[in-house]
């Protein structure tokens, strides 16, 4: 009985390690990030909230959350990150918010061009004339509306 009891445990833990595994793979896949699973290019989530502006982090000051590597310009922020990522992670998995809401796609960003609306981080694309943010302002409720409901579809 024992052993059966055993098994079953050991059988339950490789079952949650492996979802746990699958989750983050999950999630790595949803989010903008380079090769190295780093994400908003290096910069410091944190900053965009802080000193209201986007600060690139520093290589040695990081944190991996849920596979994805994050840097920091103070390890005050740091910190500040890992006691409440999900405060300071950008919104659309760090993609473009003005493209999620008006066509549903995985655009890239400029982590320089962002918007902090109720809490919350957004990004945008700004290359070639084009800056997103703009367009994003002038209707942002419902773009906003249409991005939550897109992403919603890109993460069940």
């Amino acid at each position: 009985m024992k052993k059966m009891f055993a098994l079953l445990v050991a059988a339950l833990f490789i079952i949650r390690v492996a979802s746990a595994q699958n989750a983050t793979e999950f999630h790595k896949k949803q989010f903008n990030l380079d090769d190295s699973g780093l994400a908003i290019r290096g910069y410091d989530p944190v900053s965009y909230f802080t000193a209201h502006k986007a600060q690139e982090g520093k290589k040695d000051i990081t944190l991996v959350i849920e596979g994805i590597t994050y840097r920091f310009s103070s390890i005050q922020n740091r910190d500040l990150f890992k006691a409440s990522p999900a405060k300071y992670q950008p919104q659309y998995g760090g993609w473009c918010a003005y493209a999620m809401g008006a066509t549903g796609e995985k655009v890239d960003i400029d982590p320089g061009t962002f918007k902090l609306l109720d809490g919350k981080l957004y990004l945008f694309y700004n290359k070639f004339f084009n800056n997103t943010k703009k367009s994003w302002d002038k209707d942002e409720s419902n773009l906003k509306r249409k991005a939550d409901a897109n992403w919603a579809k890109i993460i069940q």
